[in-house]
């Protein structure tokens, strides 16, 4: 890595969200403690630009999420929403619509993303948070961090993902128990259902996090990305039409610095110097 990517770079996008990069590392860090990092119109925004910044920054090899206080995220603030105000709010100059723009939502974001991300769940996600944190790559949960799925005792559906990651992610019968259910995981259980990689201590969650961050940082940006592609799509195609895919993605990658400088310290069995060139 460049000594430019080495030294850490900070910007505070309000008081709500926290953004740092370091060591190839981007960290978004949900900060409302207070009302347990639920989200509102102003932080659903700074969220989805901060993935963008991340995702567009060459110096950025891996996005770490994350959030302050006792909670990760308790979802979506639906005390501002209730009083008329917030999101899902409406004022006389709206209009009804028959369609919605998701293209800069978070959830979206996310998924199409080139950067690895990894969810480092310090404390509940419910809700919007917990889908917001199943659209992560990698999950790495403190051992006090739960999973509520508690949509449907609260009267709507996992409306951010959740319906199509959790069939996916532990088969249709145990997301069906789940969400009919509305229950709450704790980590253990989240690990042993396959919804997280790793639980780890309170204490030890962001070291973690950043470990296995760097680990992937160290590697080849360009192929970790196109892996990334690659995984996306082969969720709705065929094999041969997704090998042929790959195939095409690979070519291009041959030409790379990074290929050779991969051959040649495999060769010279030393540590590989990756450019993302």
């Amino acid at each position: 890595m460049t000594n430019a990517a080495a030294k850490s770079q900070s910007q505070q996008a309000g008081d709500e969200v926290l953004y740092t990069v370091e060591n190839g590392i981007a960290t978004i860090t949900l900060n409302r403690p207070e009302r347990m990092n639920t989200i509102s119109r102003t932080m659903l925004e700074q969220i989805g630009q901060l993935m963008l910044k991340a995702d567009a920054d060459p110096q950025v090899r891996v996005v770490i999420l994350t959030g302050t206080g006792r909670a990760f995220c308790a979802g979506l603030d639906l005390t501002d929403a209730t009083q008329g105000k917030g999101i899902g709010s409406r004022n006389d100059a709206d209009t009804p619509r028959t369609t919605l723009d998701l293209k800069t939502a978070p959830p979206t974001i996310m998924f199409n993303m080139e950067k690895p991300t990894i969810c480092a769940l310090n404390g509940s996600a419910a809700g919007y948070g917990m889908d917001m944190a199943l659209g992560c790559d990698i999950r790495i949960m403190a051992s006090s961090a739960k999973f509520a799925a508690a949509f449907v005792k609260r009267g709507v559906v996992p409306e951010s993902g959740g319906t199509w990651f959790l069939p996916r992610m532990i088969g249709w019968a145990k997301a069906a128990e789940l969400i009919f259910t509305g229950r709450t995981l704790s980590a253990q259980e989240s690990l042993a259902m396959g919804l997280t990689n790793e639980v780890v201590g309170d204490g030890d969650l962001m070291s973690r996090a950043n470990a296995v961050a760097a680990e992937i940082a160290g590697n080849a940006p360009l192929a970790v990305q196109a892996a990334k592609r690659m995984m996306r799509s082969g969720l709705s195609e065929s094999f041969g039409d997704h090998v042929h895919h790959v195939f095409l993605q690979l070519l291009p990658l041959f030409r790379t610095e990074d290929f050779r400088e991969g051959m040649m310290s495999f060769l010279e069995k030393r540590p590989a110097n990756f450019k993302g060139r």
